[in-house]
């Protein structure tokens, strides 16, 4: 297990990880005190349930003496680089820590980690439950409901498979996963990042501390990730997955071949029976199928949890149909990157877009102009989606109700009504889930509006 000295914590910024964080390292018998920018629902609850010291607020002299008098600091994933705690961290040298480093101190089980832009939740969710369906008790955790500090209390499992964010990465001191998986590399968190160099720098963590006895799973078919791939000896065992049996030259050992998902000379699964065939579904099933069976899992296992999976809510998820017009929720496409990949699935889009931007290029977004017939722009960016796609009919709408009825007026036969923003969710709604559902009820109510007209 990894060793963390230091005895008393500053955990500034108290979402949900800091305070799984505060409870596990109360638990644990080390000192803390939680302080905040702000004052969160809760955190005076959880400051008085622990019997710890809360700070809200603090100016810049108190938490300078905050960062000097205590040995470690403990940011909230989504804390900025450019917040002021980490130049008094880095001005005291007082070591900056993640949920990663206090787990890794805690519990030695294994871990299985995936990290990208896109897609991590997918395939966290796939190879938890190729996991289980071969017998591997297994959950998933990390940058999701459950952190994994909060999890590691748990008994009955064997095995941690964990979203690793970025935020986490940059973070941490040492994580040093079973295996460790990254998936692609696109412009995003800006808001966080100082530069693009440095949230690539924090993807590539995700195999700095790796040894001989672990393994490195690498998208072939992203450059960025493929250049970063371990090399040379006392270094991890590399696996390659990609779409194709070959990619720059160098052979995958998971891929595409004769229309089946395969795992070297084993057949894993018809791409046919996957529950939904675009690029980025079928790059996700060879990554989780090659992270899974690194992990523990069996061929039987992965082939089961393959069939069986049906996508998760928000991405790319079918809401309804309407006078031959289909409706997707892809919600969480926060990022340009992601806002593509599910463009490049359909031939005829009306695509809502737009939120709270990141810091990033939304006119990036016209790479996807091919599949793009006309373009609503909501939230704070709607005029820069609309910008991004000139030669498009476009039209900015003020609520996600605007947004639907102009998506079908700008629709034809045949066209999908795509719900894809590219952008954060934080200027309208409180998640990307929650506007998500404020777009499927909208589609509901059209399609119950039409179903009533015709019935009439």
């Amino acid at each position: 297990m990894n060793e963390v000295p230091e005895r008393r914590l500053l955990l500034h910024g108290l979402g949900v990880t800091n305070a799984a964080v505060a409870r596990a390292a109360v638990a644990h018998d080390l000192e803390v005190v939680l302080s905040d920018d702000g004052d969160p629902p809760g955190a005076a609850e959880l400051a008085d349930a622990l019997g710890v010291r809360l700070v809200l607020g603090p100016d810049a002299a108190e938490l300078e003496s905050l960062v000097s008098d205590l040995d470690a600091v403990v940011p909230a994933p989504g804390l900025p680089e450019s917040h002021p705690l980490f130049e008094l961290a880095h001005r005291h040298r007082t070591p900056v820590l993640s949920e990663f480093d206090l787990a890794g101190a805690w519990d030695d089980r294994p871990v299985l980690a995936i990290t990208g832009t896109n897609g991590k939740t997918t395939v966290t969710t796939l190879v938890t439950s190729m996991l289980e369906h071969s017998g591997v008790r297994a959950a998933s955790v990390g940058n999701l409901a459950t952190p994994l500090v909060a999890a590691i209390e748990r008994d009955d499992l064997d095995v941690f498979v964990v979203e690793a964010s970025s935020f986490r990465l940059a973070r941490s001191r040492r994580f040093d996963p079973r295996v460790g998986t990254w998936l692609n590399f696109a412009e995003d968190h800006l808001d966080v990042h100082a530069t693009m160099d440095d949230y690539r720098a924090a993807k590539a963590r995700i195999w700095a501390d790796q040894g001989p006895g672990d393994t490195a799973v690498v998208c072939a078919d992203d450059p960025v990730v493929a250049a970063a791939a371990p090399s040379g000896a006392g270094g991890p065992r590399v696996v390659r997955y990609g779409l194709e049996p070959v990619v720059d030259g160098v052979a995958t050992d998971f891929h595409e071949r004769d229309g089946a998902l395969v795992a070297g000379d084993v057949e894993l699964l018809s791409v046919s029976d996957l529950w939904r065939s675009l690029p980025h579904d079928r790059s996700n099933a060879l990554a989780a199928a090659a992270t899974a069976l690194a992990g523990g899992a069996t061929v039987d296992g992965v082939r089961s949890a393959l069939q069986e999976f049906r996508g998760l809510p928000h991405r790319v998820e079918l809401v309804g149909r309407s006078d031959a017009v289909a409706f997707y929720d892809d919600s969480k496409a926060t990022a340009p990157h992601a806002t593509l990949a599910a463009l490049a699935g359909f031939d005829s889009v009306v695509l809502i877009a737009g939120g709270r931007n990141k810091g990033l290029d939304l006119g990036e977004l016209h790479r996807g102009v091919a599949h793009v017939r006309a373009v609503v722009g909501i939230g704070d960016a709607a005029q820069e989606v609309l910008d991004a796609f000139p030669d498009r009919p476009g039209r900015v709408a003020a609520s996600m109700a605007e947004a639907v009825s102009a998506a079908v007026g700008l629709a034809g036969s045949g066209d999908v009504v795509l719900l894809s923003p590219g952008c954060a969710s934080f200027d309208w709604y409180g998640s990307y889930s929650e506007r998500g559902d404020d777009f499927a009820a909208e589609v509901r109510a059209l399609i119950a509006r039409d179903d009533s007209g015709a019935a009439s």
